[in-house]
């Protein structure tokens, strides 16, 4: 059953990168950098590390350039261009195969690590897929999706934080299409929109997702810039976002582990799945603290104490970790305040020296915690039952809104009649309730509309709207 999880203050804070950046296709020399750091605005860099249709020869990226330029304040945004969707606008690209994108997409996480390690760029750094522009069609939006989902997958198994660079028009808005379904997004997007503009919003992109400074927005294309003498041809791209260097590396002191599954299996509930010890006390059960909206610190980030629950049997852990014993697995489900696509992060708590763990992070589409039952709409009013399916001491609020889009008769300026497409808000209340409590409401329809209904049977839809989330129920109304 679900249970109310305790809020809980944030105990350490991650900070990302928000300003101006840049990308070259070939890694400027230490001597260019320090004279853009000096004269221009930008305080980023993307840089290609590696993949089978990199297309610039990278003699400066190596671990010194990556050391000397992260020493004097540089961030930077690691990009790995490997195989391509299978439509691409890059004809001469290795493409993906549908029936191994799975696959394909694991191995390219393996190779992009080893890459990143061969230039100094450690765990908790987040590195980007290079997705081009592609033709968008069924098969081939499955097949880049499922090998984006196993990238992300690999990468947050190896410890680094996983992003996807693509065209607003066809990656970004695929990957924005799979929120809530079985695909794992990435912590990350890298939105390529030319328009100029200085922010990170996207038609494309729900106001809703990534929203904890997870995105970069690519707002031109190649050209030459000059600063102190030096020119580079550069792409302008606006940062509120991850960049590396990342964390910094896990103490032998902090507790390992794993987040392995996250969902929600019931409206309103989020479920956490995984194993956790501390080397300082291995036989010691630890503490698990989920953050629904983000890793801790970010803002809207909510805190979940789930207290002493690693304590499940799990064999492999045991067998892994002799001194620990098997009883180190977890699989809770509680009841969140928030719904719609939420980033969820689960960390294990440190006993002793060291710090808290981020076990990892993973996107969650959490169901609308209210039941529609009972949906009429006779006569004059709306009649519908709805039950808050939280826990007791919490509640739902949200609006009623029904509406209907009916194509009517005007008149027409030659004299002869035409139609159009009318716009009748019938119903709209807004409701609080309690948690595992239903009310029954009779709402009466807008006046102005009676008499349009009356003569004619429309089509309408009730939208049971919460933040972050609706449900859509359609109705016939009139007649």
């Amino acid at each position: 059953a679900a249970r109310r999880a305790t809020p809980a203050a944030p105990s350490r804070r991650t900070q990302p990168f928000k300003g101006l950046g840049f990308d070259a296709c070939t890694a400027p020399s230490s001597a260019a950098m320090s004279t853009w750091l000096r004269s221009s605005p930008y305080g980023a860099i993307g840089g290609y590390v590696g993949g089978e249709n990199r297309g610039c020869s990278q003699a400066n990226l190596t671990s010194g350039w990556v050391k000397r330029q992260t020493g004097a304040g540089w961030r930077l945004i690691p990009t790995y261009v490997g195989l391509q969707a299978p439509t691409s606008s890059c004809t001469s690209c290795a493409t993906i195969s549908p029936s191994r994108a799975a696959t394909q997409g694991a191995s390219a996480a393996v190779d992009a690590v080893v890459d990143a390690r061969g230039v100094g760029i450690g765990p908790g750094s987040p590195i980007y897929f290079d997705m081009e522009s592609y033709t968008r069609t069924s098969s081939a939006t499955r097949a880049t999706l499922t090998f984006l989902s196993a990238w992300t997958n690999r990468l947050h198994a190896l410890g680094y934080r996983s992003g996807v660079y693509s065209s607003s028009a066809s990656g970004i808005v695929d990957l924005a299409g799979a929120i809530g379904s079985r695909y794992e997004l990435p912590d990350n997007l890298w939105i390529a929109n030319w328009n100029g503009h200085h922010s990170t919003s996207d038609p494309y992109v729900p106001n809703s997702a990534w929203t904890n400074h997870q995105r970069i927005h690519q707002y031109r294309g190649g050209h030459d810039e000059t600063y102190g003498g030096v020119r580079i041809n550069i792409d302008n791209n606006f940062i509120d976002g991850a960049t590396a260097p990342g964390e910094p590396p896990v103490s032998d002191d902090d507790p390992v582990g794993r987040f392995e599954l996250a969902g929600s299996p019931r409206r309103g509930d989020v479920r956490v799945r995984g194993w956790a010890v501390d080397p300082n006390s291995p036989t010691t059960q630890l503490s698990i603290t989920v953050y629904v909206g983000g890793r801790i610190g970010e803002p809207g980030a909510r805190a979940y104490e789930l207290g002493k629950v690693a304590t499940d049997p799990r064999p492999d852990v045991g067998a892994k970790y002799a001194k620990a014993g098997p009883d180190h697995g977890f699989d809770e489900q509680f009841a969140s305040v928030s719904v719609g696509a939420r980033r969820v992060c689960v960390y294990a708590g440190d006993i002793g020296p060291g710090s808290d763990r981020l076990l990892g992070c993973r996107t969650v589409g959490i169901q609308l915690p209210l039941g529609v039952s009972g949906l009429k709409v006779g006569g004059r009013a709306l009649r519908a039952t709805l039950r808050c399916q939280r826990p007791a001491g919490m509640t739902c609020k949200g609006q009623l809104i029904l509406r209907a889009h009916p194509r009517v008769r005007v008149p027409h300026r030659r004299g002869r009649p035409g139609t159009r497409i009318v716009r009748l808000s019938l119903v709209r209340r807004t409701f609080t309730l309690a948690g595992g409590r239903s009310h029954r409401f009779t709402l009466p329809l807008a006046s102005r509309a009676r008499p349009l209904l009356r003569k004619r049977r429309v089509q309408a839809k009730l939208l049971v709207a919460m933040a972050g989330g609706r449900r859509v129920r359609s109705v016939g109304v009139g007649g």
